[in-house]
C-alpha cells in the first residue's frame, strides 16, 4: 500500500512521546495495520504513523499490514473485529494492549503512545 510509505516530512522532534513509546517496546510490541489506499483517512494518517515507526527503529518483522477492500473485508478483519480503517492494533505477547481506529483527536502515533503508557504495556 502506498499509504504505508513513511512521510519524509514528518518531524520526530515534535512527537518525542511517540518515539519514546515505540523505542521502549522494541522487540516486544507488534503492530497490525489495516487500511487501503482508496481510504482518505488512511492516506492522511498512515504515512505519519509509519514515519514514527521508522524513527523509533521498529523492525519490519514487527509490523504487519493488511489491505482491505471497499467493504472493509480482508485478512484477519473478523478475528480482530476491524470495522473502521485505518485500524492499528498493538500487541505484546499476542495480547492487544492498544488500538487506534479511523480518527482520534491525536495523530495515530501519539494516540497509541499515550495508550501504551497508560496501560503499562511498556513496563
Amino acid at each position: 500500500m502506498e499509504s504505508t510509505k513513511p512521510n519524509p516530512e514528518w518531524d520526530a522532534s515534535e512527537h518525542s512521546e511517540a518515539i519514546d513509546a515505540f523505542e521502549s517496546g522494541l522487540g516486544e510490541l507488534t503492530y497490525r495495520v489495516w487500511g487501503a489506499d482508496w481510504c482518505g483517512d488512511c492516506q492522511s494518517c498512515l504515512p505519519d504513523f509509519f514515519a514514527a515507526l521508522e524513527a523509533a527503529g521498529v523492525e519490519d518483522e514487527r509490523v504487519h499490514v493488511y489491505e482491505v477492500d471497499d467493504d472493509k473485508n480482508g485478512e484477519l478483519t473478523e478475528e480482530y473485529d476491524v470495522t473502521l480503517i485505518p485500524t492499528i492494533v498493538v500487541e505484546r505477547a499476542d495480547e492487544e494492549v492498544a488500538r487506534f481506529e479511523e480518527k482520534e483527536d491525536l495523530p495515530a502515533a501519539d494516540y497509541l503512545a499515550r495508550r501504551l503508557f497508560e496501560s503499562d504495556a511498556l513496563a
